[in-house]
């Protein structure tokens, strides 16, 4: 099985300062805030949502295939997919654009102040599911907006199950819209909080809208996850993690369990599993794609923790 992997590809450039925010800041002049931090400790990663999900995938030998907008600086995240394994044929090119960037400077409380430039993500739409061939399930992952309206509605009428995976992009949209992905949607996933969000903004309760879909997937941090399919409720314990070194990404990993499950035909509580081994993984290490093991060190890892084999 294959799977085709809509969202965004972006650099994410990672600053670190050495105090608090809190300290440099008036809270009674904060109508002319102008602050200056030195932040020594900086690096560049390859983050996005389809990258960083296509990634995770790929370490299971999962057969998942982007598709994204980027920009002209693309070269060195391409080199990355390639070294990899991963599949860039759908991946467009946008002229005279950046490919999407985030700067994110974190204090020593886990305080952040990002700023993010969309760049070619914007020109999401331009992709086209059809483009892809042989894909049997999909995700639509925070991307431009008007490509998650798009891409929901072509894997809907070429009748390919996927993922409404709204994300940071939740904010993008209204009842409407959102009413739409969840009668189009085969499954839906979200965090506690997006779950919150998502349930105020359509005036349906997560129980109700699992009624409309297969299942609706909430990620609910160190307290694990919770499945809702078929009238019922599975509550996936968190994996202890070996050390809590950056949180950025863990969502991604645990999507990209999802897809390895349902593209295996795993039940839910061995999908759950392995998501959340998947972003306790992540978890350990810092950056997005920077932790690494093969399928048969997964599989050992998962025995080991669950006391259950996925041979």
């Amino acid at each position: 099985m294959s799977a085709l992997i809509c969202g965004s590809m972006a650099y994410d450039t990672i600053m670190v300062f050495p105090g608090s925010f809190k300290h440099h800041i008036l809270p009674d002049k904060i109508h002319i805030l102008n602050v200056s931090f030195l932040v020594p400790d900086l690096r560049r990663e390859f983050g996005g949502c389809a990258g960083n999900v296509a990634y995770n995938l790929s370490l299971l030998e999962g057969g998942g295939k982007i598709m994204a907008t980027v920009g002209d600086d693309f070269s060195n995240y391409k080199k990355w997919l390639d070294d990899h394994g991963i599949s860039s044929e759908h991946i467009r090119h946008i002229e005279s654009s950046y490919t999407a960037q985030a700067y994110i400077t974190t204090d020593q409380d886990d305080n952040q102040i990002t700023a993010f430039h969309p760049g070619a993500m914007n020109f999401s739409h331009q992709n086209k599911v059809s483009d892809a061939s042989d894909i049997t399930v999909g995700i639509v992952s925070p991307d431009g907006r008007d490509g998650m309206i798009e891409h929901a509605t072509q894997f809907a009428e070429a009748d390919i199950p996927f993922i409404f995976d709204p994300g940071q992009g939740l904010p993008m949209f209204g009842k409407p819209e959102l009413d739409q992905f969840i009668d189009q949607a085969t499954w839906i996933t979200v965090n506690d909080y997006e779950g919150e969000m998502l349930q105020d903004k359509t005036g349906v309760s997560l129980h109700a809208m699992q009624e409309r879909v297969k299942a609706i997937i909430v990620t609910r941090g160190g307290e694990g996850s919770r499945i809702f399919y078929d009238g019922k409720i599975i509550d996936i314990p968190a994996v202890k993690i070996k050390e809590l070194k950056d949180p950025t990404g863990c969502g991604d990993a645990y999507r990209a369990g999802l897809l390895y499950g349902l593209m295996n035909d795993m039940d839910w509580e061995t999908t759950g599993r392995i998501a959340s081994l998947m972003g306790a993984i992540k978890i350990s290490s810092a950056g997005t794609q920077n932790h690494s093991y093969n399928k048969d060190e997964f599989y050992a890892r998962y025995k080991e923790t669950f006391s259950s084999s996925l041979d």
